[in-house]
C-alpha cells in the first residue's frame, strides 16, 4: 500500500531531461518517492492510505536553500540601511546575536522554520557564524527546533581560529566606532585554538550528524578566510572526508577584504580546501582566473543575490561560473538582510538582475535559475543522488504550489511561471521525508499557535534590541 498519493498537478520533475507531467502524479512510500508519472497511470498502479489533490497546481521539487543564516531574524527589518558589510556584521549582526540566550535562539528558529515552510523549503544550510564553543546550548537549542520543524538542516559550525591582522583590526574599531552605544563583543571572542575547535566541531558531528529521522546533518564550516588559519581549512576538509559531509565558506564577499596579491580562490586551491566537498558562499569579488579554478576543482558556489545587491557588494559573476559549468545554488543568505528566506521570492530578482547587468536577456535563464533551487541547488551541497528532483527512489521532499491565482494566470510554462511570478505564499502544501509537514497552508510542525509564534517572536526581538543598544 502506497501511504501517500499527490495527484492531479503539473509535475515538474527535474530530471536529466526536465521532464514537465501535465495531469501527473507522485506516489510516496514511506521516505522515498515510489512513483512519478501521469495521474491516471499513477493511480491505475498505487493506493495511497493519504490523497492530496494538487488542483492543477504545480508539483516540485522541495526547495533547497543552500546558504543562510538564522538567529539574525529576529534583528529583520532595522539597523540594516546604508550599511557594507561590515558596518552592517560588526555594528549590527554580531552585537545581536551574540547577547542572545539559548532560548532567544530558539524562537530565531522557531520562527525562521516557519518561514521557510511556509516558502516551501524542505532543506536549508545555516551557516553559523558566531559561534561561542564555551558550550552547546545555543547549538543545541536550535538543533532541537529543526528536529520538531520536519524539515531538513545542516548546520555549519562555526570555526574561527585566528584573530584580524593590525591593519584589519584598525579598519573594524574604526567601523564600530559609527555606534559607540552599542555593545560591540572583542574581536577575539569567537577565536579558539584550532585543535580545540576541529575537536568541537568533530564532536558535534559525531553527536548530532544523522539524527532527526536522518534529516540533521552537520558540516565544518571555516567563517572566512581572514579568521581561518591555513591548518584549520585542511583539517575541515579531513573532517568532511572522513565524516562523508561537506564544508563551507564564506568567500570574496567585499572588495575590502579582498586586498592581498593572491586571490582567496587561489589561496584555499593552494592548500587544498578546494573540491567537490567544498561549498563557497558569494564569491563577487572573484575574477575568469578564479572561475576556472573553482569549474577545475569541482568546487560549488551559493550565489546570495538579495543580500548582496542590499549591501552593495557587487554582482557575482554566475554569468561566467554558469558558462564555465560551476555548479551554483541560490541562497537567501540573512534573514536580517533579504529580508524573506525564500527562494521563490527571490528567483525573479536574480534572473533579472544578471540579464540586465550584462544587457543580456540570455544569461540565467529561466530552466536554469529553477534549478539554482532545485536540481543544482542539491548538487551544491552534496546531495544531488537523494535530492532535488521528483525520480523514483529519491527522498520523497515535495512542494505544491497553488497556480489558481490571478498572477499566476495564464501559465503555459510553469517553470516560466515558478521563476517570473510565483511568491512564496503560493506555496500551498510541504511534504519532507514522505511526512506531510505543511497542508493547506497549515503548519503540523509545532503544537504552538502561528498567532503565538509570532507574538512571541516580536516580543523577544524588542527586548533584544533594548538590551544590545542600538539607537
Amino acid at each position: 500500500m502506497t501511504e501517500l498519493l499527490i495527484i492531479n498537478g503539473r509535475v515538474i520533475t527535474q530530471d536529466a531531461d526536465r521532464t514537465v507531467i501535465e495531469e501527473g502524479a507522485v506516489a510516496v512510500q514511506g521516505d522515498s518517492i515510489s512513483a512519478v508519472g501521469p495521474t491516471a497511470e499513477v493511480t491505475a498502479n498505487h493506493d495511497g492510505d493519504t490523497i492530496i489533490d494538487a488542483g492543477g497546481g504545480a508539483i516540485i521539487p522541495g526547495l533547497i536553500n543552500p546558504h543562510t543564516h538564522v538567529s539574525d531574524i529576529l534583528l529583520r527589518g532595522s539597523f540594516a540601511e546604508d550599511r557594507g558589510l561590515l558596518d552592517w556584521l560588526y555594528n549590527v549582526k554580531r552585537p545581536g546575536t551574540l547577547m542572545m540566550q539559548p532560548k532567544e535562539h530558539a524562537t530565531a528558529a522557531t520562527l525562521y522554520c516557519i518561514e521557510a515552510i511556509l516558502s516551501g523549503v524542505t532543506t536549508f544550510v545555516e551557516s553559523d557564524t558566531e559561534v561561542v564553543w564555551d558550550d552547546w546550548a545555543d547549538i543545541e537549542a536550535k538543533l532541537d527546533i529543526y528536529d520538531r520543524s520536519g524539515i531538513r538542516n545542516i548546520y555549519g559550525a562555526g570555526m574561527v581560529d585566528c584573530g584580524p591582522e593590525d591593519a584589519f583590526r584598525e579598519l573594524l574599531l574604526n567601523i564600530q566606532a559609527r555606534d559607540n552605544d552599542v555593545e560591540h563583543p572583542p574581536l577575539e571572542r569567537f577565536v579558539e585554538e584550532t585543535d580545540t575547535v576541529v575537536e568541537e566541531v568533530n564532536s558535534l558531528i559525531n553527536t548530532y550528524h544523522g539524527t532527526a529521522n536522518g534529516r540533521q546533518s552537520i558540516w565544518p564550516a571555516p567563517v572566512v578566510v581572514e579568521t581561518t588559519t591555513t591548518r584549520c581549512f585542511q583539517a575541515a576538509y579531513d573532517l568532511a572526508e572522513e565524516h562523508n559531509v561537506m564544508t563551507t565558506v564564506h568567500v570574496a564577499e567585499a572588495e575590502a577584504q579582498e586586498q592581498r596579491s593572491l586571490s582567496s580562490i587561489e589561496y584555499l586551491r593552494n592548500i587544498g580546501y578546494l573540491g567537490d566537498r567544498a561549498l563557497l558562499g558569494h564569491c563577487v569579488q572573484i575574477d575568469e582566473d578564479d572561475v576556472r579554478i573553482l569549474d577545475a576543482t569541482d568546487t560549488s558556489v551559493a550565489h546570495n543575490y538579495m543580500s548582496n545587491m542590499r549591501l552593495a557588494t557587487g554582482f557575482a559573476p554566475v554569468a561566467a561560473m554558469l558558462d564555465t559549468g560551476v555548479t551554483v545554488g541560490l541562497g537567501t543568505d540573512n534573514s536580517i538582510l533579504n529580508d524573506t528566506v525564500s527562494p521563490l521570492n527571490d528567483l525573479r530578482a536574480m534572473a533579472g538582475g544578471h540579464k540586465g547587468y550584462h544587457r543580456d536577456p540570455g544569461v540565467v535563464p529561466t530552466q536554469k535559475a529553477f534549478d539554482m533551487v532545485t536540481i543544482d541547488a542539491a548538487e551544491a551541497i552534496g546531495r544531488a543522488d537523494n535530492l532535488g528532483s521528483l525520480k523514483i527512489g529519491k527522498q520523497a521532499d515535495i512542494t505544491i504550489v497553488d497556480f489558481d491565482r490571478p498572477h499566476l494566470t495564464p501559465s503555459p510554462d510553469p517553470v516560466f511561471t515558478l521563476v517570473h511570478a510565483a511568491q512564496g505564499s503560493d506555496v500551498n502544501t510541504v511534504v519532507c521525508n514522505g511526512d506531510i509537514v505543511m497542508q493547506d497552508r497549515e503548519i503540523h510542525s509545532f503544537d504552538e499557535s502561528l498567532d503565538s509564534i509570532l507574538s512571541r517572536a516580536a516580543n523577544t526581538a524588542a527586548d533584544l534590541v533594548d538590551r544590545v543598544g542600538y539607537a
